[in-house]
């Protein structure tokens, strides 16, 4: 059967801005456009605001930049419309909701991050790969944390109803994020550590604690987080699938895909795109997996965490 399908990350808006991409005119290796998103399901994506680090361009200017990009993008797209408390899969629409990846983006001020917040952001991450002031990522060579501004940034998300991603966080800087607030958090694109041993992804203990809070955990797409060497199968995202649900029920487990977020033979043989998408679909069913669950993974999950900050 078909599905609706939410998606927790992409990187389409960087490169859109950079290199040209067309939300309705896709170039070569674009794994996000209307057409394949119809296709593929899409009831809604959300549409990251990547910072990066070894841009010339200050970091709130780049995250100005891409949020123009993604107010361009929605004015020249009848497909795509804001994410609303009664927005319905299924009726010609897809919804669209801007986030930010990489904390730097509010260059250590919390105004700048109530100006995101009106300007339509819904959801942030404290860090991308690298340390900065609010915290330490996964990929640090030393965990320190979250820091004091880090503190003072969630607890301002959770007063303004801006989800903190504690995807590309480390441990300790989780187990801080946690320590702060009562609310619940999200991972937009990240996998079990139980099934491949990858610091990007997340143990047991912080899956439960997502699950416990309301929040999901959206499985990407990414090969070096879902094998140990060469490109996954799309059976490798459903391992992953299988064991979040396990660990903290299936109301937590989402998708993440990070489309636009890889080069092409980073993804699993046979998902390069969301044309692709419904064969995941059908790999869930041949794993046994009922079509309500199915329904809740692929869509119900995340679009029910999303509209509680809209």
């Amino acid at each position: 059967m078909d599905y609706s399908v939410a998606d927790a990350h992409c990187d389409f808006l960087y490169y859109m801005l950079h290199r040209g991409y067309d939300i309705s005119a896709p170039r070569h290796g674009q794994a996000v456009d209307i057409q394949g998103m119809q296709a593929g399901g899409a009831a809604m994506q959300l549409f990251a605001a990547w910072i990066d680090p070894d841009e010339d361009t200050t970091f709130l200017q780049q995250c100005m930049s891409l949020i123009d990009a993604y107010k361009r993008m929605l004015a020249g797209c009848d497909k795509l419309v804001e994410l609303t408390k009664d927005f319905v899969p299924g009726q010609g629409k897809i919804a669209a909701v801007l986030t930010i990846e990489g904390g730097e983006a509010i260059e250590e001020r919390l105004e700048n991050l109530r100006l995101f917040h009106e300007l339509g952001v819904r959801a942030m991450t404290l860090t991308w790969n690298d340390q900065n002031e609010l915290a330490s990522p996964a990929m640090a060579r030393r965990d320190k944390g979250i820091s004091r501004l880090g503190r003072s940034v969630v607890r301002e998300m959770e007063r303004l109803n801006m989800a903190v991603d504690v995807a590309h966080l480390s441990d300790i800087s989780i187990d801080g994020v946690f320590e702060e607030i009562s609310g619940p958090v999200f991972s937009s694109h990240t996998n079990a550590r139980s099934v491949l041993a990858h610091r990007r992804s997340l143990c047991d203990r912080h899956i439960k604690e997502i699950s416990r809070r309301g929040g999901v955990v959206g499985v990407n797409y990414y090969s070096p987080q879902l094998v140990h060497r060469g490109r996954a199968g799309i059976d490798d995202i459903v391992r992953h699938i299988e064991h979040i649900a396990a660990v903290g029920g299936i109301n937590c487990v989402a998708l993440g895909s990070d489309f636009d977020g890889m080069g092409l033979d980073a993804y699993p043989v046979g998902l390069t795109s969301w044309n692709d998408v419904p064969k995941l679909m059908h790999a869930l069913e041949r794993a046994g997996f009922k079509q309500d669950d199915i329904r809740k993974i692929a869509c119900d999950n995340l679009m029910g965490f999303m509209k509680k900050l809209v």
